[in-house]
């Protein structure tokens, strides 16, 4: 099986976020350096951050999906009136 890096992160609750969205979809994906970038986060620049590794049949849809949810706001603010 061949995997392809999708995206990269320094934070490990977004990628969790987007990898679980994926995996839901039905994407073979997983996270490739979550652990170190976790325990240590002075390393996120060294090593090039956690990145999301798709499995490359699946990597054209999954780079639409990911597209559509990194696009999405983080906050969605009620309107009071």
């Amino acid at each position: 099986m061949q995997f392809l890096p999708l995206h990269t992160f320094d934070n490990y609750i977004e990628a969790h976020l987007c990898l679980g969205r994926l995996e839901e979809a039905g994407i073979n994906c997983w996270l490739m350096d979550e652990h170190s970038v976790t325990i240590n986060p002075f390393l996120t620049n060294a090593i090039g951050g956690i990145k999301l590794m798709v499995h490359a049949s699946q990597a054209e849809r999954a780079q639409e999906l990911l597209a559509t949810l990194l696009q999405q706001p983080d906050n969605e603010q009620v309107s009071d009136t």
